[in-house]
C-alpha cells in the first residue's frame, strides 16, 4: 500500500512532466504572476477542504519565503477569516464567500487563483462576474476533466480523477509557481 501510493503519486508527476502543454501553461501563469507582483498588485487564493489548505500554504509562501530571505509578497487565502466567511455564508450564501470578498479587498491587475480537485465549486465559479467587472485574472488549478471553471482566463489541469494526485499536483504547481515568483522579483538567492 505505501509504495503502491508513492508510485502513483511519481507516475502522476510524471505525465505532468511530459505534457508539454501543461508545462507551457504554467510558466505562462507565473508570467502573469510576476508581471502582477512587479505592477505592485497581489494574488488572492482560495479553496475548499484540502483545497482551502493548498490556498493558505502557498500563500504563506509568498508572504514570507520559499528558497531565501527577502521581503513579503502581499497575498492573500479568502478561505482564513472564519468570522468574514461565516458572516458572508450567512447574509449571503456560502456560493458568495469569495466573490464578497474579492468585490471588497481585489482591485483591477490582481490575480484570483482558485483551487479545486473538481473544478465544479460553486463558491469559485461564483468569482467570475466580480473578476471580469474588476479587471482582475483568475487561474484555475483543477484536475483532468473538463469543468467550470474552465471559464476562468487560465486553468491548469493536473492528469488526474483522483483526489489526492490531484492536491499533490495543485501542491507542485503552487511550489513552481513561488519559486519562479521569488526568482524574478528579488533574484536568485545570493
Amino acid at each position: 500500500m505505501v509504495r503502491t501510493q508513492a508510485e502513483e503519486s511519481a507516475a502522476m508527476k510524471n505525465r505532468m512532466i511530459a505534457d508539454k502543454a501543461l508545462m507551457e501553461k504554467v510558466a505562462e501563469v507565473a508570467g502573469v504572476l510576476c508581471k502582477a507582483y512587479e505592477s505592485g498588485h497581489k494574488t488572492l487564493w482560495a479553496g475548499n477542504g484540502g483545497s482551502a489548505a493548498d490556498a493558505q500554504h502557498m500563500v504563506g509562501e509568498i508572504v514570507n519565503k520559499f528558497y531565501f530571505d527577502r521581503p513579503g509578497l502581499p497575498a492573500l487565502a479568502l478561505n482564513t477569516n472564519s468570522s468574514v466567511v461565516t458572516a458572508i455564508g450567512n447574509d449571503y450564501g456560502y456560493d458568495k464567500v469569495f466573490s464578497k470578498q474579492l468585490e471588497g479587498c481585489a482591485e483591477e491587475g490582481d490575480v484570483f487563483i482558485g483551487i479545486s480537485t473538481s473544478g465544479n465549486s460553486a463558491n469559485l465559479v461564483d468569482v467570475l462576474d466580480i473578476c471580469r467587472k474588476k479587471g482582475i485574472v483568475t487561474v484555475a488549478l483543477v484536475g483532468e476533466r473538463a469543468c467550470r471553471m474552465d471559464a476562468y482566463d487560465y486553468a491548469i489541469h493536473i492528469p488526474s480523477t483522483v483526489t489526492p494526485r490531484v492536491q499533490e499536483g495543485h501542491t507542485l504547481v503552487g511550489h513552481i509557481l513561488c519559486s519562479i515568483i521569488e526568482e524574478s522579483v528579488f533574484g536568485k538567492e545570493k
